[in-house]
């Protein structure tokens, strides 16, 4: 008796308001209490922990009627007022039969396929006509019998209402699946005593207040015995998308490790983009296979850095013989989607005095290339840049910044390769090992900028390491993401059970 009194303190107002119908239904519970579903499931779930009932749920899907079965519940299927029409006419022309239907293009289409399959019409130099007899017009076809009766559970379904029912998905909101969960409540002994006996809800404090202590107003009050085992409802906070948090936590990288952010626009000009990373104008990458032009040009370079990329091309610097064509200022104008972070570097770099070297500037962001979308490509991915503009540093310097900062990204083994990169000279790959697949898989390239690059840009030929490895890959890795478009689909439940980077 004593426990059963503890119970009683310790339930809710609401688990008191539902305690006189656990043996209704669960929709029956919440229209009797007048609490809503959530109140109620809650309320349930708590008297399932103190074991006055024993609570279960069941799935079921179930097949009701769509927006468009509910109208031809009423007015009746498209086919059978074809159908209709036709008995009363025998033989009309094909537009005038769907006038004076009254059905749409797409209802007409449906009824004409439908009708033929059934061989109850014959369509002939434009004219529709009854073939099947008045006796087997007047039946009711499968789909019409499926359609009233409906809703139904998709596992008690008969092999000639499977039949209707793929049938009628093929038709716009005709019917719909959804899942419908129900909840058995069943009283035990404890259950059926307390619901024996007459308890009133009472005025008993759940949430101690400041304002509850200051003012007395515990005093002759009760207080409910708090429930510390019952699951609630799990809760998906806010969180920053985890690519951003990736971006973030290797922006922080660079700046501890002295760089400054460089920022630029999507769109840029091919000059930035290719020639002043001396590529030639003719270049493959530079087709409309590889990049996304724009209609529009636009001159935003400085003319003096123009004329020295134009030389660089056409003639060389120092050593070099350049490409011996004839370089066009009108294809340099031409607007593009960025193919590269590369772009934000040689812009950067035109814009750098004597006084500001050495200088080290990272960046981080999207790119675009002209790409057919499968698991592994993506016609748009991140890409994190960074250049050292100094005339000490040399090749092992860019070896060391790369090992440093992968290292911080995860990656334990690093390994570079020899590489050819059209702007930059020597060039490396950089290859890190997967611990599960035992592979090495490469992340990027880098190097150091050739003189064609620097001495249009600088005037004089200034060692500038850099690199551009793609990003997105890194995350592929650690997130164990098998298909690069899962970066960018955004589905809510995937983001919610996404880990949070860490490393």
């Amino acid at each position: 008796m004593e426990n059963i009194e503890k119970i009683k303190e310790s339930l809710s107002n609401h688990e008191i308001q539902i305690l006189p119908y656990l043996n209704e239904s669960f929709n029956e519970i919440c229209k009797k209490s007048g609490l809503d579903e959530t109140s109620v499931l809650r309320a349930l779930r708590y008297l399932a922990n103190k074991k006055i009932i024993d609570l279960s749920f069941s799935k079921k899907e179930v097949v009701d009627v769509g927006v468009n079965g509910a109208l031809y519940r009423k007015k009746g299927l498209p086919e059978r007022r074809l159908i209709h029409l036709l008995s009363e006419k025998r033989i009309l022309k094909l537009e005038d039969s769907q006038k004076e239907s009254n059905l749409s293009d797409d209802e007409f289409k449906a009824s004409l396929g439908v009708l033929k399959k059934k061989a109850l019409i014959e369509l002939k130099n434009g004219k529709i006509s009854l073939s099947g007899s008045l006796s087997e017009v007047s039946k009711k076809m499968l789909e019409e019998m499926f359609l009233e009766s409906l809703p139904l559970e998709v596992a008690s379904l008969k092999p000639e209402q499977l039949f209707a029912l793929k049938s009628l998905k093929n038709r716009k909101d005709v019917v719909q699946t959804k899942e419908e969960r129900s909840v058995d409540i069943k009283i035990t002994e404890l259950g059926k005593k307390l619901s024996a006996s007459k308890i009133k809800t009472q005025e008993m404090i759940e949430q101690l207040t400041p304002e509850i202590i200051k003012r007395d107003l515990w005093r002759g009050k009760k207080f409910r015995r708090y429930d510390v085992v019952s699951p609630l409802p799990e809760i998906s906070g806010g969180k920053r998308h985890f690519v951003n948090q990736a971006t973030d936590y290797a922006r922080k990288i660079w700046t501890d490790m002295g760089f400054k952010e460089m920022t630029g626009n999507l769109v840029v000009s091919s000059f930035w983009n290719f020639d002043a990373l001396f590529q030639p104008q003719d270049h493959p990458a530079r087709d409309m296979q590889d990049t996304f032009f724009l209609f529009e040009k636009r001159e935003d370079f400085d003319k003096k850095i123009m004329k020295s990329v134009k030389e660089a091309h056409e003639k060389g610097v120092e050593r070099s013989k350049g490409w011996n064509y004839a370089w066009d200022e009108e294809e340099a104008k031409r607007l593009i989607l960025r193919t590269h972070t590369t772009a934000i570097s040689s812009k950067t770099l035109s814009e750098l005095k004597e006084k500001d070297i050495p200088a080290k500037f990272f960046a981080i962001g999207k790119v675009f290339r002209n790409e057919t979308a499968d698991w592994s490509h993506g016609f748009e991915f991140n890409q994190t840049e960074g250049i050292v503009v100094d005339k000490n540093v040399n090749f092992r310097h860019l070896l060391g910044y790369l090992k440093e900062f992968f290292n911080k990204m995860g990656f334990e083994k690093i390994r570079f390769f020899p590489c050819y990169y059209p702007f930059t000279e020597p060039s490396v790959e950089i290859r890190v090992f997967h611990p599960e697949k035992k592979i090495w898989f490469e992340l990027g390239g880098a190097g150091i900028f050739r003189p064609e690059v620097t001495i249009p840009l600088f005037g004089e030929n200034v060692n500038v390491l850099a690199w551009g490895p793609g990003f997105d890959r890194i995350l592929m890795d650690y997130y164990q993401i098998k298909d690069l478009r899962d970066l960018y689909r955004n589905d809510l439940t995937k983001l919610r059970e996404m880990k949070f980077w860490g490393k």
